[in-house]
């Protein structure tokens, strides 16, 4: 009779602990499910003239179309200078003029290379550099629908007394067709996401003191320029 009491006191502990641990996935699985819905809430599926005007307009490189709204969005007096952030190492503005010369003339007056930031935490912060040299109060961000949302994370703890307003690009193939229909779309998104939430906690821990991940950018003076290069230089 005590054999079978032992076998049974044992076996109820594992079992309570394989609940748990089934439930605790579940629960994560489905809160990440919630999370990723959330966030494709946030993504904007048609692209949409921003409300007002600012002191400055920042663009970050890496999709299609991005640079070239940003320079529209510049040309429509929708502010007084353009930032475009994250631009390679050995390009200049003669080779972004030549894909945009219906711009050129804003680009010799107007345009200014950040050739440092290499990623969305160093482009927030080379934009603050440059917003704050200047004065700027206000600034449009420009960058792909599904990269806007950890965009405006990095920015806004950057640089929280910035009024920022998004300027969302849609791709041609964003319109084309659902992103659900698409694996490679699908696996962007999903990646994506990830590094929003990443975004969120490292920003949050950030505010409590805790820098898990310091960036290059944050570099003390003399190591990094005191401001990007003006297009006109180039």
């Amino acid at each position: 009779m005590s054999a079978r009491t032992d076998e049974t006191s044992e076996k109820l502990p594992r079992g309570w602990l394989r609940a748990t641990i089934v439930s605790t996935v579940a629960l994560a699985f489905v809160g990440a499910a919630a999370g990723f819905v959330a966030f494709l809430s946030q993504l904007r599926g048609a692209e949409m003239a921003p409300d007002r005007k600012a002191d400055g307009i920042v663009v970050l490189t890496g999709g299609s179309s991005r640079v070239s709204d940003a320079m529209e969005l510049l040309a429509a007096g929708y502010g007084r200078r353009l930032l475009i952030s994250g631009v390679h190492p050995t390009s200049t503005a003669s080779d972004i003029s030549r894909t945009l010369p219906e711009n050129q003339s804003f680009m010799r007056c107007c345009v200014d290379l950040d050739r440092f930031a290499v990623s969305t935490r160093g482009n927030a912060l080379e934009t603050r550099r440059w917003a704050h040299e200047r004065g700027f109060k206000s600034l449009i961000v420009v960058t792909s629908n599904y990269h806007m949302p950890r965009a405006i994370v990095e920015f806004s703890h950057a640089m929280p007394d910035m009024t920022l307003i998004p300027f969302a690009v849609v791709g041609d193939k964003w319109r084309e067709e659902p992103w659900w229909t698409s694996g490679s779309t699908f696996r962007l998104l999903l990646s994506e996401y990830v590094k929003y939430i990443a975004a969120e906690l490292r920003t949050r821990l950030e505010d409590f003191g805790i820098d898990v991940a310091p960036e290059m950018s944050e570099q003390p003076a003399g190591t990094q320029p005191k401001r990007p290069a003006t297009a006109q230089a180039n």
